[in-house]
């Protein structure tokens, strides 16, 4: 009788231990699937965005797309009724400026704060500011457009005395201050990532702090650098709303930072609503739409080919 209790019983803990193999391997290939959907999402996602965005304006493609024109004029009037014309020229210019200038304004702040968060603020007032930084970043697009409109409009009116404030230099600065506070966070990680080793060992050759962080902690975090310029940029070129409310929506070829211009996000948003569907004008803004998906892809593909370029030369 106790023979087969304990031969019952060594059967029970074997058949449980079965049941618990068999549920972790059912438990694994679940885990396994949803990191493989998790995984491939993101391109899937990206994949579906560009087939609608095509599929939207491949008619204008096909039967309407001048190059000549849509690259080389600066005339938009696709409501025109004698003679629409698409000439993508202005817009172009125009986010290209304002990103430009955007530039100016957020990678010195930017780098500036990463530098000192990272390498001489200590404790609470680190803490503080990176906090704050964020903050900033959470700050709704709609919100820097009112700043921009509101404060910043009669700002530059009155400070270099012109008749319109909403222009290049209004919406860069605007552009500018969105983008600082992520390429801030993101230039931090990329300078606390840098091992501690390389600075003690400049420090015990006789290097001063400003010689340990301009020889070797930026030199060594220049990829994670580059990638928060980037992001920068690829922020300049698909924010909306900001721009369309500080850069005065002018169709127009800017000679100087005074000048309104138009961005080809802000006129995708502004001109989409009021679309009949299917239409020519409808086309023509997937159009830039596409433009756009290819200007920040090729934008992400060289940040991949100069990291990947720059890690071999550290190799």
């Amino acid at each position: 009788m106790i023979m087969n209790n304990i031969t019952s019983a060594d059967n029970n803990r074997r058949r449980a231990s079965a049941d618990r193999r068999n549920m972790d391997w059912y438990l694994d290939l679940l885990v396994r699937f949803l990191v493989f959907i998790g995984g491939i999402s993101a391109i899937i996602f990206i994949l579906g965005i560009f087939v609608f965005i095509t599929s939207q304006g491949i008619g204008f493609l096909l039967d309407r797309f001048d190059i000549a024109e849509f690259f080389g004029s600066p005339l938009w009037r696709p409501t025109s009724e004698e003679h629409p014309t698409y000439g993508a020229l202005a817009l172009i210019v125009g986010t290209a400026s304002i990103t430009g200038f955007a530039m100016l304004v957020s990678v010195p702040f930017s780098l500036g704060a990463a530098i000192y968060i990272a390498e001489f603020a200590q404790g609470k007032v680190r803490e503080t500011l990176k906090v704050l930084v964020e903050l900033l970043a959470a700050i709704p697009s709609v919100v820097w457009g009112f700043i921009g409109l509101s404060i910043m409009n009669p700002f530059i009116i009155k400070l270099f005395n012109i008749p319109v404030g909403l222009n290049i230099l209004n919406a860069g600065i605007i552009l500018g201050l969105m983008a600082a506070p992520i390429m801030a966070t993101i230039a931090e990680d990329a300078l606390k990532a840098v091992p501690d080793t390389y600075r003690e060992a400049a420090e015990a050759m006789g290097a001063t702090r400003w010689q340990v962080i301009s020889r070797v902690t930026l030199p060594s975090a220049k990829n994670g650098l580059m990638a928060a310029v980037l992001l920068g940029v690829g922020r300049g070129f698909g924010e909306t709303m900001a721009v369309l409310m500080a850069s005065g929506h002018s169709v127009n070829l800017p000679t100087s930072p005074f000048d309104s211009v138009r961005a080809l996000t802000a006129t995708i948003a502004a001109e989409l609503g009021e679309t009949a569907q299917g239409s020519e004008h409808y086309q023509a803004l997937f159009t830039l739409g596409i433009f756009l998906f290819i200007v920040t892809f090729i934008i992400n593909l060289t940040a991949d080919i100069v990291v990947r370029g720059i890690r071999k030369g550290n190799i």
